[in-house]
């Protein structure tokens, strides 16, 4: 009985802040039903395991290969050329994408309303898929835009990764054609090409598919939501970019997105494969996870 006033009091006091008068208008107001299933989807969230990235080199991009057009170590396109050894600092990234649970805490902590996206989206799938509270807390997150991504890590005191932080991550130091390996994709390494009209989203909870984790044990670096990370998407970058923590291009028009999503194809979760969107899109295909920059020092 303890547990449940508790719980009740929690819900009340969100409910409180999610009405609250001074909130940023990002979207619009819920309903009060809609409100209550936010509420509670927030208060079951739980935070990501935060994994080590050691310091050292590792193979950024892709060779070259014009003889098998169609073979899977082709690259996707001249953006991911050339292929060359990067050194990284040590840094640490979320082991699982940034949860449904924990982004909806945290616009309740900012006094900002869903977007209205977001707000569409749940409302549909609680309504018409019975999808339950407890299943929805452990999806990523989605319909995020970059600043509102990094506006989270930054409050959670990380950033997003760069993308060389990323692709190491994603790949390992000897470029994993894949996060698990050379092995074709199948639903047991990776939630991918599925497809739903309107925009409904097949997602996988954030810390499942175990059998496609990277060499670093980070889940979903190939498929669920595709990830924002921090660069300016620069087409050419790979073939000027700095042997040693390339930071990204200074400008740009669009932000680096990698990994993939639940409507990918297959050459879409090679590590290699880059893509870039509008820093402002909201999508139920991209989501983020966190970076933290290590106290030790590179030698």
């Amino acid at each position: 009985m303890l547990d449940c006033r508790r719980w009740t009091a929690t819900v009340l006091s969100l409910l409180v802040i999610l009405w609250h008068p001074d909130i940023v208008q990002a979207g619009s107001k819920p309903s009060p039903e809609l409100a209550r299933h936010l509420t509670a989807i927030a208060n079951l969230s739980q935070s990501s395991p935060i994994v080590a990235i050691p310091a050292g080199p590792f193979l950024i991009g892709s060779k070259r290969v014009d003889s098998d057009p169609y073979g899977r170590w082709t690259q996707f396109d001249d953006t991911e050329l050339p292929q060359h050894r990067v050194w990284l600092d040590a840094y640490e990234l979320d082991r699982d994408e940034v949860s449904l649970g924990e982004y909806l805490a945290f616009l309740y902590q900012q006094k900002t309303y869903p977007s209205n996206e977001l707000q569409q989206l749940l409302w549909h799938v609680i309504t018409v898929h019975s999808i339950q509270d407890d299943a929805l807390t452990r999806w990523p997150a989605l319909y995020v835009t970059w600043d509102e991504a990094e506006k989270f890590c930054s409050v959670k005191h990380a950033r997003l990764p760069t993308e060389a932080e990323w692709e190491k991550a994603a790949r390992g130091p000897e470029g994993n054609l894949y996060p698990w390996g050379d092995a074709m994709p199948n639903p047991k390494l990776a939630m991918f090409g599925q497809h739903h009209v309107h925009e409904i989203p097949i997602l996988a909870t954030v810390d499942s598919h175990e059998e496609g984790k990277s060499p670093y044990g980070l889940h979903h670096m190939a498929g669920n939501v595709a990830e924002w990370v921090h660069d300016w998407f620069g087409f050419d970058y790979y073939a000027y970019m700095p042997d040693r923590n390339p930071p990204g291009p200074t400008t740009g028009r669009y932000k680096s997105v990698r990994g993939g999503s639940w409507k990918s194809k297959r050459v879409m979760l090679r590590t290699a494969t880059r893509g870039g969107s509008s820093p402002h899109q909201r999508s139920a295909t991209i989501g983020f996870r966190c970076a933290r920059s290590s106290v030790t020092a590179s030698p």
